[in-house]
């Protein structure tokens, strides 16, 4: 076998879930992975269903040929983002690069075998896209049958040119902050900006889409898709290839993406080890000094090491601070506009006495600040570096303690600013103010310690990449599902039990509720922490 091939299917068998479920012998990690293609599947049959649902509103209004345009622009758009965000961890700065390094590979062929590895790992995101609006296109259009095998042969060159772009990207600015202490900050303010710009492109289709405009929308979505695909010349070339039989256009798109990607990797090779190398690097100030050192707590200690690996890992930074940032630009929006407006905003100016959703403002912080607590994947982001600290004469009490520590240091001035900021704004009375700053406390208390059970009694210390732990862990996902579910339900029930009881004696009871829930959560980590 070419060892490119074999590479690269070693990489892709290390990582399969299907593999692991093939050859394991565990009843409950099986049932963890099960539980998982599950969940990934469901997620599958959302983004076909909104596929087909714009190919129907594409058909309904007879411009189904915009369908094959829309569908390569979604596509590049999903291969770019999602490959912009995993090139620092994926293609640079990955875990086992010592060890493949050292194998009788070329750099350029590692590169090339792990940007394949990230390709073929987003393809099932790609062709659920693909396939869906197929199914669409064919009912209105209804084409002759090569062209449905041709779409789909398509589809596995469409997302090759923007998932190049994306690690081009990602290559120029690695090469360029490789030698930088905070070179993962640009990546980090990327991701940022693009979630904002998500939030703010929701409220913008709603308004696009509202009293009847839904045909004047997909006009418009018609021509700017026409007009793109002029721009964005593998989009035409798809649309072309698939509509016209543009032999012309598939060759385009074929050989352009391979030539690209046969040269982009002759380029990376050039520098794979040096900026792998910096990558793996610690910068050190010219002119340090050495200066007395401050003592220190052992949970203040270990609270500040977490803080050093949030800043030091975008993956991290982006999903266990991206709450916090949000929660308090919240604060400051509605500081700003208005408590009223925002409200109005949301409910599409309903009348009715905005006072009756007061009781609602700590679950709608906690929906930010909550969803997501570092103590669900910061036990196993300790990886193979377990056995040191299980080897330092350290109580493991005290380790989850001082996680559970950073934790609420970066919650709970986050929750305090935005309370106060939407209090303010509401006119919310003093005593209800601080009963909202209480519950905020406790609620940050309950994410932290009930995240610390998820992430001590799920804990996986072997995995390939910290996106793994971080973003598709079991602990984050049986830690999020519960606590989103429970905290909507609770948000609507603090409105209604305000409306008949008042807003003081349903904060109280909650207050209580969670409290005791957190008390609990804590001496439930605490036991696990016996047993690890």
């Amino acid at each position: 076998m070419n060892k490119n091939i074999l590479l690269l299917k070693t990489l892709l068998l290390s990582t399969s879930r299907i593999n692991t479920l093939r050859y394991c012998k565990d009843g409950k990690k099986k049932g963890k992975i099960i539980g998982g293609i599950v969940g990934v599947c469901m997620l599958y049959l959302l983004v076909m269903g909104f596929a087909i649902l714009t190919c129907i509103g594409y058909g309904m209004t007879g411009m189904i040929q915009a369908a094959p345009v829309m569908c390569a622009l979604i596509m590049s758009l999903l291969a770019f983002v999602f490959t912009l965000f995993k090139t620092n961890g994926y293609l640079f700065n990955f875990k086992e690069y010592d060890m493949l390094m050292s194998l009788p590979f070329a750099p350029k062929s590692i590169a090339a075998c792990k940007f394949l590895y990230m390709y073929i790992k987003g393809m099932a995101w790609h062709l659920s896209i693909s396939v869906a609006m197929l199914i669409g296109y064919g009912i209105f259009a209804k084409p002759a049958f090569y062209v449905y095998i041709l779409w789909l042969v398509l589809t596995l060159f469409v997302p090759i040119i923007p998932t190049l772009l994306a690690s081009f990207l990602g290559f120029i600015i690695a090469r360029i902050f490789a030698g930088f202490k905070r070179r993962n900050i640009l990546q980090t303010v990327f991701t940022f900006i693009f979630v904002i710009a998500v939030f703010a492109f929701r409220f913008l289709m709603e308004d696009m889409l509202k009293d009847g405009k839904v045909k004047e929308t997909l006009e418009q979505s018609y021509d700017m898709t026409v007009g793109i695909a002029k721009v964005y010349l593998p989009a035409g070339w798809f649309s072309d290839g698939v509509t016209g039989s543009n032999i012309l256009s598939v060759l385009f798109l074929v050989v352009i993406s391979v030539v690209l990607f046969v040269v982009l990797f002759m380029l990376v090779g050039r520098s794979y080890r040096t900026i792998n190398s910096k990558l793996k690097s610690h910068a050190a100030a010219r002119k340090y000094k050495m200066t007395s050192q401050k003592k220190k707590g052992i949970l203040n200690t270990i609270a500040f090491k977490e803080f050093k690996r949030l800043v030091g890992s975008t993956t991290y930074m982006t999903n266990g601070a991206m709450g916090v940032i949000l929660s308090t630009l919240l604060g400051i929006v509605t500081l700003i506009i208005g408590f009223d407006k925002i409200i109005g905003l949301v409910t599409k100016g309903a009348q009715f006495d905005h006072a009756v959703v007061q009781p609602a403002i700590p679950f709608i912080i906690f929906f930010f600040i909550g969803m997501v607590s570092t103590t669900c994947c910061s036990p196993s982001l300790e990886g193979k570096n377990y056995w040191i600290i299980k080897s330092l004469p350290l109580d493991m009490k005290k380790v989850y303690q001082g996680k559970m520590l950073f934790n609420m240091y970066m919650n709970v001035p986050a929750m305090i600013v935005t309370t106060l900021c939407m209090c303010i704004s509401a006119k919310v009375p003093v005593l209800e103010t601080i009963l909202y700053l209480i519950l905020g406390f406790v609620l940050c208390a309950f994410s932290t310690t009930w995240g610390c059970v998820c992430g001590i009694k799920h804990m996986k210390l072997e995995w390939e990449n910290e996106i793994e732990v971080i973003k598709q862990g079991a602990a984050v996902t049986i830690y999020l599902l519960p606590n989103m579910f429970v905290t909507m339900i609770l948000t609507g029930a603090s409105v209604f039990l305000g409306i008949i009881m008042g807003h003081i004696l349903p904060t109280v009871i909650i207050t209580i509720v969670y409290a005791g829930l957190a008390v609990v959560s804590y001496i439930g980590a605490m036991a696990l922490a016996k047993k690890k």
